[in-house]
């Protein structure tokens, strides 16, 4: 079966009314990274950083997977199909696929502030009590935080990213910048004679050895031609 990895960034679901991170109007707009994604920032004000991730989740429960989110389900029917995200919303799973990466985190989920990846500090949030607070404790009594990676702190699950792309058949990238490491060093292992697909509205500057084919689309429409050229 023709291994397939997806290597997905924020404009994978703009589609589905999310706000990106880097783009004009976007939440660094809004919010400095310095304050809210940052070991250094939830030190310094853990209330502000709990709230910011409670707003993410209500909104995140307001939408729904988009197209592009389905077809990329559907290409399980076919294919052994590996999905790398660096988002941290649930829209991948929710739409229907089964392996998933997550890089960053997942926004429905909260750990330890002592022990960030240890698994067995970690739980989902049911969409009835999507927030946290101060005073909320994690089983190994420290205060609960967002299970986020976030700039500054290791991405435990690149290793596993990394062996995903090592050994595939193709590689799609859709909505990301290629700017955000290590993730956007994941092409580097991709081995050369693989065909590389990009899909994004915007010019995306890709370095490397690949020949990338760039489909200036949206993520559904971009993921409806991979499959009506490359994959039918």
């Amino acid at each position: 079966m023709k291994k397939i990895a997806i290597l997905t960034g924020a404009g994978m679901s703009v589609e589905s009314g999310l706000s990106t991170f880097r783009g004009a109007g976007g939440l660094w707009d809004e919010y400095p990274v310095e304050q809210v994604a940052t070991p250094e920032g939830y030190a310094a004000n853990p209330a502000l950083v709990l709230e910011f991730y409670n707003k993410r989740r209500k909104q995140l429960l307001t939408v729904e997977p988009n197209e592009g989110h389905r077809l990329i389900a559907t290409l399980e029917e076919r294919f052994d199909v590996t999905v790398i995200t660096q988002n941290v919303d649930d829209l991948h799973e929710r739409a229907g696929s089964t392996n998933v990466i997550h890089l960053h985190g997942e926004l429905m989920k909260v750990c330890s502030s002592r022990a960030p990846q240890d698994l067995r500090y970690v739980r989902a949030l049911p969409s009835y009590a999507p927030e946290i607070h101060l005073g909320d404790m994690a089983a190994d009594g420290s205060q609960l935080r967002p299970y986020i990676v976030w700039f500054g702190e290791a991405v435990p699950l690149m290793e596993d990213a990394i062996r995903a792309v090592c050994d595939i058949d193709m590689f799609i990238i859709i909505g990301t910048s290629l700017n955000v490491y290590p993730a956007a060093g994941l092409l580097n292992y991709v081995p050369v004679n693989v065909p590389v697909y990009l899909v994004d509205p915007n010019d995306v500057d890709v370095k490397g050895v690949h020949k990338v084919v760039a489909i200036r689309k949206s993520a559904s429409a971009g993921m409806q031609e991979i499959i009506d050229k490359y994959l039918l």
